[in-house]
């Protein structure tokens, strides 16, 4: 959505403080970042690096005072998903954090 910037995401990038002029880029950067962790090399390097994304997102709601389940948690959400699906596909993952003996 960032890189189409229809008006809704810039109403609420401008609300949260950011200028609009940042919208595009920070829509390149989470393109990069899934297009890495599509790629099976590379699934763990976009996992980390969409991971840092999303903390972003959450400071910059917890920031803004807005409210915790629905907004400040969804990234949060959506990392807990970014993550286990990385799991259930990559063995690598599933070695360093093994849940079964």
């Amino acid at each position: 959505m960032n890189l189409m910037k229809p008006d809704f995401v810039v109403k609420a990038t401008v609300q949260m403080g950011f200028p609009e002029s940042v919208i595009q880029p920070l829509g390149v950067v989470v393109l990069i970042c899934v297009v890495l962790y599509l790629i099976p090399n590379t699934a763990v390097l976009g996992a980390i690096l969409l991971t840092g994304y999303l903390g972003g997102a959450v400071a910059t709601h917890v920031r803004a005072g807005d409210p915790l389940f629905s907004n400040v948690l969804a990234p949060v959400y959506f990392a807990i998903l970014l993550w286990g699906g990385l799991y259930l596909r990559c063995e690598r993952v599933r070695a360093v954090v093994p849940f079964r003996k």
